[in-house]
């Protein structure tokens, strides 16, 4: 049984995802009492290959009658919910569950699957930037991290799809897989890519807005139009799945931030007058509403990029 959003669905999701843009500084409990109960949904999209939406980043996963692999865990509130609904689909445990980089919206749920996970397998800097993240929030009970590893790239066969990985060094953080089901030719990019709003920027983390560029143009190059991407997060009007052209978009707005902040920094402008912003030029969709706040954090990101010594 498939379930789809609606449109009330996706207002629902979109909401809980924003409000978690900056989970990583904000306390889980305090997160927990301001969030209602998230609508949650599955979606097929292509030869085995699907996608849940719940709290916090997109799920990916592929079926076939020998093979069950997951992207992402999201939170411990809606893993259960994906979990029941991947059984409703495939008697299976999950033979193989890949984290796409370490925040907490995509890894935080690694607990609940565990029980019914044979292997996880991350970029080989994930589980320390994962460790270090949850200290900084007083978060390390729980952390279910990575039993495997891989530096730059891995594939295998799983049922009957090709799973392969790619790492082309930091972008939204310093550990960010991107996951191809070659196949079915969908490609899940992890927070590569917030389709249309303003995106998380990691500098602790090993965040570079400069290589991030590169790796959207490389991934836009390596890959064709009939593609189908499945994005970390994405804006109520544009959602969280696409093509090529959007990769293109988000490194426009990567773009249009790094040249902002760089003609700042040259002018002589401190770090907070910077961040007075509230849009950039041409992109005054992706600091709407409550996203300007995030659109502010990443110009304090990027500056700290440029001048370390603002770190």
């Amino acid at each position: 049984m498939s379930h789809h959003c609606s449109g009330m669905d996706r207002r629902t999701f979109v909401r809980s995802t924003l409000t978690l843009a900056a989970m990583h500084v904000v306390a889980p409990s305090i997160l927990r009492s301001q969030q209602p109960t998230p609508a949650v949904a599955f979606k097929d999209l292509r030869k085995g290959v699907g996608l849940f939406t719940g709290r916090g980043g997109t799920i990916g996963w592929y079926i076939d009658k020998d093979a069950l692999v997951v992207v992402d865990t999201q939170m411990p509130e809606t893993a259960p919910a994906c979990l029941a609904g991947l059984a409703e689909r495939t008697p299976r445990s999950i033979d193989l569950l890949i984290n796409s980089h370490h925040h907490f919206d995509h890894t935080g749920g690694n607990g609940v699957f565990k029980p019914k996970t044979k292997r996880i397998l991350a970029h080989a800097n994930v589980p320390a930037l994962q460790k270090a993240a949850a200290e900084r929030m007083n978060r390390l009970e729980g952390q279910v991290y990575a039993t495997e590893i891989y530096e730059k790239d891995w594939k295998e066969e799983l049922g009957k799809e090709t799973v392969h990985l790619h790492y082309w060094g930091s972008a939204h953080t310093n550990g960010d897989s991107i996951i191809h089901f070659e196949k079915a030719n969908v490609v899940h990019t992890g927070d590569l890519v917030f389709n249309r709003v303003a995106p998380v920027i990691d500098t602790q983390g090993g965040s570079s807005v400069e290589n991030w560029i590169v790796v959207l143009e490389r991934l836009h190059k390596d890959l064709s139009d009939d593609t189908i991407f499945i994005f970390g997060h994405g804006s109520e009007a544009n959602g969280v799945t696409g093509k090529r052209a959007d990769l293109l978009a988000m490194r426009d707005y990567l773009t249009a931030l790094l040249q902002f902040v760089r003609k700042g920094v040259q002018a002589g402008l401190n770090i907070d007058s910077l961040a007075t912003a509230s849009s950039l030029p041409g992109f005054e969709a992706y600091a709407a509403g409550n996203l300007v706040d995030r659109f502010r954090g990443g110009i304090r990101q990027t500056y700290q990029q440029l001048v370390p010594a603002a770190r």
